[in-house]
């Protein structure tokens, strides 16, 4: 029964906003009620939305509104441009509720995301500069160059607030053999939106010998968002990626 709702406030708000991307056509909005504590407004871009203007269908299934979105864009806080029948998350002014502080596009953010990552010499760290210097120059540059190649990790965000890293390699035995050792990546399983913030959840099923343990959140900040470029800001590190397509694979 709630299944065959959510289906059909669905296609009511598709409708009010003139029709929405093919993609997002197949997606049950998952964000139809909050999170505790998660004061943000979820809902469809309408036909009306400016650099100035906002217009949002609530998936409450309530009329439009419609919001100041002024100093937003003029303080780069508009993630992701709105367009027509884009799924978007809205943080409103507590003292002015027709003011908008922060919109993120949720077509924008999900998608797949890369960056490249450099190996380094194993221990070389522990070693003196003065000692560094002299490995790095005995080191024939042919020999350099097959074992310091770049890797592509990576952050998938899905559908269903699923989310999916990739890019390290899961042999272990072969990385303690290689001279060279990559960054570690920590794995994902969830995403989430939290009152403007992006919440990355591990993934419980890469822990060792099935071994069980609550799911952590590191809370990120979204730094950029545009259709080929994002950059979140960890606490601590901040993080660049592109966005991965057929073209650039």
């Amino acid at each position: 029964m709630k299944k065959s709702i959510l289906i059909i406030l669905s296609a009511l708000c598709l409708f009010a906003c003139g029709g929405k991307r093919d993609s997002a056509k197949e997606e049950t909005t998952a964000a139809l009620q909050n999170m505790p504590g998660d004061s943000t407004r979820y809902g469809l871009a309408c036909d009306g939305c400016t650099d100035s203007i906002l217009v949002l269908l609530p998936f409450s299934g309530a009329n439009p509104d419609t919001f100041d979105v002024i100093n937003a864009f003029q303080q780069h806080r508009v993630l992701g441009r709105p367009q027509v029948g884009d799924e978007l998350a809205v943080i409103l002014n507590p003292e002015d509720k027709e003011e908008v502080l922060m919109v993120i596009n949720i077509e924008e953010i999900k998608g797949e995301w890369c960056y490249q990552v450099m190996p380094t010499f194993r221990n070389l760290e522990n070693m003196p500069q003065r000692m560094q210097r002299r490995m790095m120059e005995r080191i024939p540059d042919s020999v350099k160059q097959k074992l310091l190649v770049p890797r592509e990790y990576g952050l998938r965000l899905k559908r269903g607030n699923v989310a999916q890293s990739f890019g390290a390699s899961r042999n272990r035995n072969a990385d303690q053999m290689s001279p060279v050792e990559y960054p570690k990546l920590r794995r994902y399983g969830e995403w989430r939106l939290y009152n403007g913030q992006l919440l990355l959840g591990t993934d419980t099923s890469s822990f060792a010998n099935n071994e069980k343990k609550a799911r952590e959140y590191d809370t990120v900040t979204i730094q950029l968002l545009r259709h080929d470029s994002l950059v979140l800001k960890f606490k601590d590190h901040e993080q660049g990626y592109y966005r991965k397509t057929n073209n650039n694979q």
